[in-house]
């Protein structure tokens, strides 16, 4: 039950960051205190991304084992930890605002819950 309801959050979170970043970059950017080059279609290449992780792992959440399964736990124990790298560079960074800390603390929890699955919980079977 918790590897579907940890699929199923961060699948629902991917899907509504991704659409976000995909249709109005600008708005979320500018919730952050940043302004985006008009020019820049990188945020829009991220929420592209992010739809295709929410796909991948809401089709996986009812999967229990096999090795496609320890594939899309470790991806995502990967994806989580760059993630949270790049969120402390960024809210280290002068430019933005205190909210740059909650997509830290969103990459924090993903890693430890998906570093979990990998690290410390047998793999299902």
């Amino acid at each position: 039950m918790r590897l579907t309801l940890t699929l199923t959050v961060t699948a629902i979170g991917s899907l509504v960051f991704g659409l976000a970043y995909l249709f109005v970059p600008d708005s979320l950017a500018s919730l952050y205190g940043i302004t985006l080059d008009p020019s820049s279609q990188y945020p829009r290449f991220f929420g592209s991304a992010l739809l295709g992780f929410a796909t991948v792992l809401w089709l996986t959440r009812r999967v229990t084992s096999g090795p496609a399964l320890r594939g899309v736990l470790v991806g995502s124990f990967a994806a989580s930890l760059t993630g949270l790298v790049v969120a402390v560079i960024q809210a280290l960074d002068p430019v933005g605002n205190a909210l740059e800390w909650s997509s830290v603390v969103i990459y924090f929890l993903l890693s430890l819950g998906f570093g979990d699955f990998v690290f410390r919980t047998p793999p299902p079977r």
